[in-house]
């Protein structure tokens, strides 16, 4: 069985408090699940809840497109995006080129 740290952290320093109410049938399928896996209540439902709460977090960071769309993506990040105060900028020639003269 794997333990992660995360899990092996919360065994130990185990001091803040999560609560919430859920109804009777809620509470029994949890207890229910929790025993078949040898777990109590607690760790079934913290295991759980990180788990879940991993995917949705990693569901924010990664997505997957198809060949066109991927292509359609990175064309639109290696576009340069306009900023006038730059083009500005750049149009001024240095002082010290030929083209200052």
């Amino acid at each position: 069985m794997r333990i992660s740290n995360v899990y092996l952290k919360e065994a130990i320093m185990r001091d803040a408090a999560i609560n919430l109410r859920a109804l009777p049938e809620q509470r029994d399928l949890i207890n229910h699940a929790a025993s078949l896996l040898g777990k109590n209540r607690s760790d079934f439902m913290l295991e759980a809840a990180c788990d879940r709460a991993r995917a949705v977090v990693l569901d924010q960071v990664f997505f997957a497109l198809d060949a066109d769309r991927f292509e359609q993506f990175t064309a639109l990040l290696d576009a340069p995006a306009p900023n006038p105060g730059l083009e500005r900028l750049m149009a001024v020639k240095a002082p010290w080129s030929d083209a200052a003269k």
